[in-house]
């Protein structure tokens, strides 16, 4: 019973009342108060952006699209990077954020897992993107890579030529046979599904 009534007087005195120190600032007399010296020159702030910040955008909140002096179905050959000196052709283009797959190169292993159990998993070879900036126009006939010019012919047409060279790219002989190879592979698929 003692204890007990020693337990409620110091409860008592612990009670939180409305001048308590919740809600104030606290003052150790003991302790000398920390002055801060103002300066002339404010201090910047630096910070670093995240890697998955949003890229710029429409109005519309889709992301703009960046020309590029590459085209699918052009030839060209890798400038930077672990395939530097390679040669081959662009198979798919991402105006988003300028970077080409091209055949064969840049392959990166993906491991797939197995999805039925009769099945098994693999380990696949995929082209992974390269940025457009470390490719270059690329001449078979002549073996040189070359910055990319544009003029117009005489017909009026708008065309890319090798600056180097002066090799047409963009030739209605080169567009035909992308058309081509495009609903081939549109006639596979089909066929296939």
């Amino acid at each position: 019973m003692a204890a007990m009534a020693a337990l409620q007087s110091s409860m008592t005195s612990l009670s939180i009342s409305s001048n308590s120190f919740f809600g104030q600032r606290l003052y150790f007399p003991s302790l000398s108060p920390i002055t801060v010296k103002p300066t002339d020159k404010p201090c910047l702030i630096v910070a670093k952006l995240k890697h998955w910040e949003r890229k710029d955008c429409k109005p519309n909140s889709l992301p703009l699209l960046r020309k590029m002096h590459v085209k699918v179905g052009d030839m060209v050959k890798v400038i930077a990077g672990n395939d530097k000196g390679k040669t081959g052709e662009i198979t798919k283009v991402f105006k988003h954020n300028s970077t080409v797959i091209v055949k064969d190169i840049n392959l990166k292993t993906k491991h797939v897992k197995k999805k039925e159990e009769d099945e098994q998993g693999q380990i696949i070879k995929i082209e992974a993107p390269i940025h457009s900036s470390n490719v270059m126009l690329y001449s078979k006939e002549q073996d040189v890579a070359s910055r990319v010019g544009h003029k117009v012919l005489n017909d009026g047409t708008r065309v890319r030529y090798l600056i180097k060279t002066g090799e047409i790219i963009d030739s209605t002989e080169n567009w035909k046979k992308l058309k081509e190879a495009k609903s081939k592979e549109k006639t596979e698929v089909a066929a296939a599904s």
